[in-house]
């Protein structure tokens, strides 16, 4: 079993800072793209950023500039450190990767955690 765990979220005026955090535990034999979701209120959940193993980095624009996703292979953990908070931020942000957990083929699984509610007030 493989588990996401995310912590960090919390309220924050606007202008402010956050950093989040995902752990991945269980039976992980290598994990592939990391990437940090977010769904606000009445709307589809959305890609805000992504990283290689490899560390490769892709952000959704509304963010560009502001956050800053990275990892620790070691740790199996990423990280999304979000500067310069907007209102508009206001999510449940969710954690994702793509996990091996057989080192005998090479499938990844697509994992999400539970979820960490950010809201930044005006």
């Amino acid at each position: 079993q493989v588990q996401l765990v995310e912590s960090g979220g919390g309220l924050v005026q606007a202008g402010g800072s956050l950093r989040l955090s995902c752990a991945a535990s269980g039976s992980i034999f290598s994990i592939n793209v990391m990437g940090w979701y977010r769904q606000a209120p009445g709307k589809q959940r959305e890609l805000v950023a992504g990283i290689t193993r490899g560390g490769s980095t892709n952000y959704a624009g509304a963010v560009k500039g502001r956050f800053t996703i990275s990892r620790d292979n070691a740790k199996n953990t990423v990280y999304l450190q979000m500067n310069s908070l907007k209102p508009e931020d206001t999510a449940v942000y969710y954690c994702n990767a793509d996990i091996k957990t057989d080192y005998r083929h090479n499938y990844y699984s697509n994992y999400w955690g539970q979820g960490t509610q950010v809201t930044v007030s005006s």
